[in-house]
């Protein structure tokens, strides 16, 4: 029987994080993992080898559209090579995670491979062997939320994970739901060549956010060769040879629609998924949502924590890795802590879409004073220059002292502009501070300081 300081369960972005972060601050640490590669869900077939797609699909929409503008000259017709297509994209998923296999030996943490249960409190067994762990950290993910009617059969019905390992590019495709995962794998596909129909229950795309960005994202994706149908509650996905049917009721009269399509991707959001554990005899007490139920990381079971997308808020990744950080400093004798105030989220189409903080509508409802500065990003040099206009920066403050209270912005590299405005909030900061910081020329980041010189005396490029 080994013995370690703490025992990480999952090697998703919140396990391994949370395992390295605890071998750093001298802890002997262990992290279970039953893949055959570190990474959990994100690195294998999530977050890393989508993005390998949206970056290659991207180059072809590239090629097709702006090369000739640009005075390049392809030769031949460019055209997508699935197949090689898809070792890039396998190729990006061993690099990453074979990072983390390195890290680990660096870092000294035991691999223990195989499947967890928590037999008792101090204890997990994997297969036949049983160790003994001070702490135990729970960070097992989520996994595809099902949807009655639908049955994944990973060929012609496909969720977010069997969609990276598709045979062949579908001629037509319907996506299941207009959030994150449905708009960035849906977008992916339209680039590649397929007819793409997105049904979305509400009456409106990615649910949560800012209302005027939902909207410009909208029109974006629909100039883009997108179709989508809202208010619509899907009822089955039948399947005949290669060829599905999805059934749907039109929510605003009852009447039963059909649509077909050689691929149907399941995209209506993900579930926690703490499944083997053994949690219910071990008395982990849990929330109606079958999340683990926490405070502060910590279970009611002394000993035993959870992070990660197996316990309440936002399920990204960056989230459970300041969660797994936080906790191994909590272990440590520190005073770990995360910020749920100031967690971005970024959506991988192109353009990107990135937010954080508070939403106008939230505003409104909460009654808080507010203004309101904008700036597109046809008045942005760099912007223009390289043919990425679309979009703007709109950037919220409270009306009596400026300070910044959330920013959402759809354009070119949104994901990483959105961190500007992150580090503004974490430190307190006013519009002003952002609008005075000099910013380089030409960058796209200029943009997010105009927006910010719209809450004062006005933007100088519009």
């Amino acid at each position: 029987m080994a013995s370690y300081d703490l025992i990480v369960i999952g090697s998703g972005p919140g396990g391994y994080v949370c395992a390295i972060r605890a071998a750093q601050l001298g802890m002997k640490v262990a992290c279970v993992e039953g893949r055959e590669t570190l990474g959990g869900t994100c690195l294998n077939v999530g977050c890393i080898p989508s993005k390998a797609l949206l970056h290659a699909s991207h180059m072809l929409h590239e090629a097709h559209a702006n090369f000739a503008k640009m005075g390049i000259r392809s030769g031949d017709e460019t055209s997508a090579d699935w197949d090689q297509m898809l070792a890039y994209k396998d190729e990006s998923v061993k690099g990453n995670t074979q990072g983390i296999e390195f890290l680990f030996k660096k870092n000294k943490i035991d691999w223990i491979r195989g499947w967890a249960t928590i037999p008792e409190k101090g204890k997990v067994r994997v297969g036949d062997e049983e160790h003994e762990a001070k702490n135990i950290v729970i960070a097992t993910g989520s996994e595809v939320a099902p949807l009655k009617g639908v049955e994944v059969d990973g060929t012609v019905v496909v969720d977010s994970s069997s969609i990276l390992s598709l045979p062949r590019i579908p001629k037509e495709m319907v996506v299941i739901g207009a959030g994150v995962i449905g708009l960035e794998l849906g977008s992916v596909f339209n680039r590649l060549g397929s007819k793409v129909t997105v049904i979305e229950y509400l009456d409106h795309i990615t649910p949560g956010m800012d209302g005027e960005i939902q909207r410009g994202f909208l029109k974006i994706l629909k100039k883009q060769g997108l179709d989508f149908v809202f208010g619509a509650a899907v009822q089955e996905a039948s399947v005949e040879g290669d060829t599905a049917t999805v059934r749907y009721l039109n929510r605003k009269d009852d009447s039963e629609q059909t649509i077909t399509a050689d691929t149907v991707l399941l995209a209506t959001g993900r579930r926690p998924f703490s499944d083997g554990l053994g949690l219910a005899d071990l008395g982990v007490e849990m929330t109606e949502r079958g999340q683990v139920r926490t405070d502060h990381y910590a279970t009611n079971v002394e000993g035993i924590w959870a992070i990660g997308d197996v316990t309440a808020g936002p399920m990204l990744a960056h989230k459970a890795e300041d969660e797994g950080i936080a906790v191994a400093e909590i272990l440590a004798g520190q005073k770990g802590h995360v910020n749920y105030d100031v967690i971005p989220a970024v959506i991988y189409t192109h353009p990107e879409v990135a937010a954080v903080g508070l939403t106008e509508e939230a505003l409104k409802e909460s009654g808080r004073a507010y203004k309101v500065g904008k700036f597109n990003f046809m008045g942005n040099a760099r912007a223009k220059a390289v043919l990425e206009a679309q979009g703007f920066v709109k950037i919220l403050a409270d009306k009596e002292t400026d300070r910044v209270l959330g920013c959402h912005l759809i354009g070119p590299a949104a994901g990483d502009l959105i961190h500007e405005i992150c580090v503004a909030m974490e430190f307190g900061a006013a519009a002003e501070d952002v609008a005075r910081t000099c910013h380089a020329h030409p960058t796209f980041s200029e943009a997010v300081r105009e927006a910010a010189l719209a809450l004062g005396d006005g933007p100088i490029h519009s």
